[in-house]
């Protein structure tokens, strides 16, 4: 498939695109449905379909299931254009420390500040803050081994911010790890 085909009239490819468009976040394939007056089945396929379409056509934006949803993001081989385009904290880079924090959280969810700060081997308290209102990170309780400290978890923006289904998709850890020689 060289173009993207066009739409019958009575098709619910049209109306799925437009919402995906004015989506911020992931939609579930059933919220789409009860929108649309569908099937979630119905729907999932629809989009499953649209994926394969971009993909096929090779368009600067693809069809991904990320968080629990489905979101249009913009195609990975323009990054660049894009990076330069958007003036964001998205497309801003993380510091190195709000990066190891990001992972220390991410890999060993849920955890205290005092359970980063053991792993990091230094305050993070100051990044931990920036995440959380950044909306990366967020307080999922109150830990009472650990004198109610409060205990952090990765957010559903988290996810979609690095193209995840779940934490279950992060890379092994033991790809990271300095070799032993």
């Amino acid at each position: 498939m060289n173009d993207l085909e066009s739409l019958e009239t009575d098709s619910l490819k049209g109306p799925l695109e437009a919402l995906l468009l004015v989506s911020s976040d992931p939609v579930s394939a059933s919220q789409l449905a009860s929108v649309l007056d569908a099937t979630p089945g119905e729907v999932a396929s629809l989009l499953a379909e649209l994926k394969v379409e971009y993909e096929e056509a090779n368009r600067g934006f693809q069809l991904r299931e990320v968080a629990g949803g489905w979101r249009l993001f913009t195609h990975p081989a323009y990054h660049e254009q894009v990076e330069a385009f958007v003036l964001s904290w998205d497309t801003q880079r993380l510091s190195q420390a709000a990066l190891e924090t990001l992972a220390v959280i991410a890999y060993h969810q849920p955890v205290t500040r005092e359970m980063v700060k053991g792993i990091r081997g230094v305050n993070s308290d100051g990044v931990i803050s920036s995440l959380a209102d950044k909306g990366l990170i967020r307080e999922m309780g109150r830990d009472p081994e650990r004198g109610q400290a409060i205990i952090y978890g990765t957010t559903n923006a988290f996810l979609e911010k690095f193209g995840l289904r779940s934490t279950r998709d992060l890379p092994d850890l033991e790809q990271f790890a300095p070799d032993e020689q």
